[in-house]
């Protein structure tokens, strides 16, 4: 949980907090998953990548909007679990892979990358995202930043108090493990927001970020006919 060193309570305070979250936890990136499909409505239904897919919660929701679905899991692990998931469904496909060994070949109406584009070369990565999307496609991301600002240190706060009591709410009952969702490899963010936002305008020209609750802001970039040779 980012921030919680920026609350002056106490280690105790600390500790009895991060145990409350443990016995009633829920998955701050599957929180947004329905965001992310209401953000994609008026995209066409061809086919959609998920890039860092995790357990394949979010796939699970893309599948019934787009014809074909692509999700990318690097940890072998995971893509074995969320493969198996899936076996009975042909349309969705999962690559045991990396984002930059795809070839821009492949094209896709719909780009989701959920709490994945921190593990990845920012610039790079943001650039082979717009190159890996048809023209009139669209990239939803919901990422993970690096607290610098006294922005971030207030809605840190705000996400930390809020925090046990969206737990309560989703989970009721006292855990006697983690959520499958909570289980996949993680990485603290290294960029900003402010270094989120000169990337996206240099490679994502015309995207809208917004800072979120949760440790999390969010990106939505359009391809035009213009920006579908970005990265090729």
């Amino acid at each position: 949980m980012p921030g919680l060193g920026l609350i002056p309570s106490g280690m105790g305070v600390i500790a009895r907090l991060d145990g409350f979250n443990r016995r009633h936890p829920w998955s701050h990136n599957d929180h947004y998953g329905r965001w992310v499909l209401r953000n994609l409505r008026g995209v066409r239904s061809g086919r959609a990548l998920d890039v860092g897919s995790g357990t394949g919660n979010l796939i699970d929701l893309l599948r019934r909007r787009f014809d074909v679905v692509v999700g990318v899991e690097p940890d072998l692990t995971t893509s074995a679990a969320v493969r198996a998931r899936f076996f009975d469904d042909e349309n969705v496909i999962i690559e045991a892979r990396r984002i930059e060994d795809f070839a821009y070949e492949a094209k896709y109406d719909a780009i989701t990358v959920v709490a994945a584009l921190h593990h990845l070369p920012l610039e790079e990565s943001m650039k082979r995202l717009s190159g890996l999307l048809e023209p009139g496609g669209r990239l939803v991301v919901v990422g993970c930043y690096r607290s610098t600002t006294a922005t971030d240190a207030l809605l840190s706060v705000l996400a930390t108090v809020c925090n046990p009591v969206v737990g309560v709410v989703k989970h009721r009952r006292v855990a006697s493990e983690p959520l499958k969702a909570m289980t996949v490899p993680t990485a603290e963010p290294g960029e900003s927001m402010a270094d989120v936002r000169r990337a996206a305008a240099l490679c994502l020209p015309g995207s809208r970020i917004r800072r979120r609750l949760f440790w999390r802001y969010t990106l939505i970039y359009d391809a035009t006919v213009a920006a579908a040779s970005v990265g090729e």
